[in-house]
């Protein structure tokens, strides 16, 4: 079952979220001609990842000026032909980058119901909106022990919504920042407009190589891909020690290579057919400081197993972050990189 109208697709981060919220920022950082340039890519949609600091105060009221920035997205990728995914990426009280600090979210009553209120608001103003925008409740549960929680606060914003838009697709990704292995912990489907989404970028040391914001990263490491794949697992165990799960469990091969891929994919592909619902990668890129020709590689080989399986997806992102696409970094292989989105 396939996500139709959102197979291939790129994110606006750093604009209304992961951002200096400002007017001027929110005014220069993406304009209309950059929604005409993604279109003349052959994607069908844009990923719009949206922080609460835009649209509400310190005290919940909302911002209006901050919806029109939406409003203005919605408008030109209409204009342009694209659809669009409107992401919570950040609600009061949660944020995947700062999870340590937000563990009150799903403990406090007051800042779930912040959470569902902002839902009706998001879906009373753009619910009418279900045949070119979709939905995408919260970016990245980063912990793994509130599978429950996570699963119950979904549903009721589920419920939410759909009082006022019965058809709009509606994403829900898992917890380890929406990570593939997940998948399976959701709750089966509450019905048929919801699709399972996930984030990937394993192997990490080589698509985060050299970031400066990964604890023992040396901001000088670099490798390559594909590469052999002890070499891959113990530069995983040196750096990101917190990242060695069962990504490389169970995983017997001589190279990182596209049957990495094809391997890690295969329980997300299984529990999506069996409970026949869409799979959505929301994020998936290497980082600007991976030698270009690797770097294709990477898109390549990942690339093949969407097509393969019919997944739909985002890359991460259109511009900046570190990851962005259109930045010089990327323009020995700009052309080629974006037949692979």
């Amino acid at each position: 079952m396939q996500f139709t109208g959102y197979i291939k697709g790129i994110n606006l981060g750093g604009w209304l979220s992961q951002c200096n919220h400002s007017k001027q920022h929110y005014d220069t950082f993406i304009i209309e001609s950059d929604i005409k340039q993604i279109s003349s890519w052959g994607i069908d949609h844009v990923r719009l990842p949206v922080d609460y600091e835009l649209i509400e105060t310190d005290s919940g009221d909302y911002i209006e000026e901050g919806f029109r920035y939406i409003d203005s997205c919605l408008e030109w990728c209409d204009k342009y032909g694209l659809n669009m995914i409107l992401d919570l990426h950040k609600t009061a009280g949660y944020s995947f980058d700062e999870s340590e600090t937000s563990t009150d979210f799903f403990k406090s009553a007051k800042l779930q119901n912040r959470f569902i209120e902002l839902w009706k608001e998001f879906v009373k103003r753009y619910g009418k909106y279900d045949n070119r925008l979709s939905f995408e409740l919260l970016n990245e549960i980063v912990d793994k022990d509130v599978v429950e929680i996570w699963n119950g606060i979904a549903e009721r914003a589920v419920k939410t919504i759909r009082q006022y838009a019965p058809n709009i697709n509606i994403l829900i990704g898992g917890v380890r920042n929406n990570s593939i292995f997940s998948v399976k912990m959701l709750d089966l489907p509450y019905d048929e407009h919801i699709v399972y989404n996930f984030h990937f970028y394993e192997p990490t040391v080589f698509t985060h190589q050299s970031a400066y914001w990964v604890k023992e990263m040396p901001l000088d490491f670099s490798t390559t891909y594909p590469n052999e794949f002890n070499e891959i697992i113990s530069k995983t165990k040196q750096f990101l020690p917190d990242q060695h799960r069962e990504i490389f469990t169970n995983i017997s091969l001589d190279k990182m290579d596209k049957n990495f891929f094809e391997i890690v994919f295969s329980e997300a592909v299984q529990v999506a057919r069996e409970r026949n619902i869409p799979l959505y990668c929301g994020e998936y890129g290497v980082i600007d400081r991976a030698d270009v020709i690797s770097t294709l590689n990477w898109y390549s080989d990942i690339n093949s197993i969407f097509e393969k399986y019919g997944i739909a997806r985002a890359a991460w992102t259109y511009k900046g972050k570190d990851f962005g696409i259109i930045d010089e970094h990327y323009a020995p292989i700009f052309d080629n990189l974006i037949k692979l989105l």
